[in-house]
Parts: structure tokens; sequence; C-alpha cells
């Protein structure tokens, strides 16, 4: 078992690192707002830090879930960041979903310091982190990963190590065209059923067993057909998301239109007010 740290207590690090603290590791978190992080240690035992660079004195593994590259940067190599307490030889393990240039970006200050960086974002959302089954894909140096798995495997039921730093930066961003595609075409689908006049439960039943399935199907498929659109990651955090992905598309020449237009429908989505819907509010557009 470790001392570990976790940095940033949203709904993703919230469960994360009560997770680690399950596990047996010596857990001690940080938050902006510090009454989170109090409220943290009444139910789950474990230490509060005022700042992320107390937070990461004396640990083995400093974890971080924060918002975007900004939010991470202000952690990291802030007045007060944990780059600034972090010892030799100890590792720093990001599930902020960021580019890949900032993971770069801290792998190299990092190095320069003596110690290590992994960026590890997630896949799974807030149901995932709850229940400890996330899919983290990771970037950086092998035998540092080898050394972290372990603890990562505590809210997770799959981790992989993706390539050199960024690495698993870029294969969040897959996972997050590939979602966009797969929502828009459930929703499309959705709806022209309903403008057919059939039972749509039927036809999810039916198709959910062919070619046509996926976990988006499963999952959101009778919700989005219901209008529920209630469940965890939001079309604000998806915009987030997608905006990393079209300027690391632009960065790397890759053509992406199905995304970008997608991107461009969830920007409808947030002018009908559906900021804080999940991302199967595709339909909701259509539907308006």
């Amino acid at each position: 078992m470790a001392k570990v740290a976790f940095l940033g207590l949203g709904v993703m690090g919230y469960p994360m690192a009560r997770h680690l603290k399950d596990k047996g590791h010596e857990v001690t978190v940080y938050n902006r707002t510090a009454a989170k992080a109090d409220r943290w240690v009444s139910e789950n035992g474990g230490r509060a830090a005022g700042t992320p660079r107390e937070a990461a004195e004396g640990q083995e593994i400093v974890f971080a879930c924060v918002g975007n590259d900004d939010d991470l940067r202000q952690v990291t190599l802030g007045d007060d960041g944990a780059f600034h307490g972090m010892g030799k030889g100890t590792i720093f393990v990001d599930h902020t979903t960021a580019s890949a240039e900032v993971a770069r970006e801290l792998h190299a200050a990092a190095k320069d310091k003596g110690f290590s960086f992994i960026d590890a974002p997630v896949s799974g959302g807030q149901a995932g982190a709850e229940n400890g089954v996330l899919t983290v894909m990771c970037g950086g140096d092998a035998e540092i990963y080898a050394k972290v798995e372990p603890a990562i495997m505590s809210f997770a039921r799959a981790s992989r190590l993706m390539g050199p730093a960024g690495a698993g930066q870029l294969t969040k961003m897959i996972n997050q065209i590939c979602i966009a595609g797969v929502v828009q075409g459930l929703a499309e689908g959705i709806h022209f059923g309903k403008k057919a006049g059939l039972d749509i439960e039927a036809v999810l039943d039916v198709i959910s067993k062919g070619a046509a399935g996926s976990w988006q199907m499963e999952n959101r498929g009778k919700t989005m057909n219901q209008g529920k659109f209630d469940f965890g990651f939001a079309v604000d955090w998806m915009r987030k998301d997608l905006s990393i992905v079209l300027n690391e598309a632009r960065k790397s020449g890759a053509s992406l239109p199905l995304t970008a237009l997608v991107d461009q429908f969830y920007a409808d989505v947030q002018k009908m007010g559906g900021n804080r819907w999940d991302t199967s509010s595709l339909i909701a557009r259509l539907e308006k």
C-alpha cells in the first residue's frame, strides 16, 4: 500500500479517492473548495491539505483529476503547486481530460525535477467512478507505469499504457470522437422511429442484439426515448473535450467532419439550456 494524495474532488475525483482509501492506501486530499475536502475526510478518514504542494509533500504517488489544462497547470506548477512539494523518485498521475500538449509539458517538467509523470485520462463517467470500473488510458514511461498500475486499479476495471507522454490523452480523444458519432446516430435512429410510429423500446430491444448494438444503445437508448438526461457526463464537459479533439486535429491535419458537426449540435443543446444535461441529450435538439 502506498502513501498517496488526490487533487480534485469533483464528481469523478471524489469516488476515485474513496476507492484508493478503501483499498488500504493512505490518502491525503486537496480540493479548491476546502469544505468538500473536509467532507471527504469526515466520510472516509485520511487527511485534508490546504494546498496542492502540502498535499504532495511526503507522498509516493500524487493523483489529480481537475477541469482543464489551465486548472492542471495551476495545481502542478502554480505558486503552491504539487510539483513544488514532490520528492525525487515520486510519481504524478493525471486523470484530467486535457491536451496532449500539456501532458508532454508536465512530463518534461517532472523529469527535470527528478520525479515522473503519467497522463491517465479515464472513461466510464460518474457511474464508472462510483463503482470503481473506469477504463484508464495512459501515456508515459513503461517502468513508471508498472509502478502505479496497481494503485490505478483501485478504481478501474481496465488500464493500459498506450505509448509515450501524451498518448493517454490522444487515446481519450479517440474515445470522445467515437462517442460523439455513436450518440448522434442513436439520437437520429430513435427520432426516426418515433416519427414512423414504432414502439421504440421494442426497436431497441431487437436491434441492440445485432450490428447496431452499442454501450450507448444499451445504457442510454431507453432514457433518450423518455427524454431523461441526468446521467452524469454533461454537455459542457463534452464540448470541452471536443474542443481539445478539434484543436489537436488542426495541428495534425486530421479530418474530423462528423466530430465538428456533432460539436455544433451540442452547442445547440447548450442554447436550449442543456449545459448540464448528459451527452445523450443530442436527441432533444431533434425534437424541439
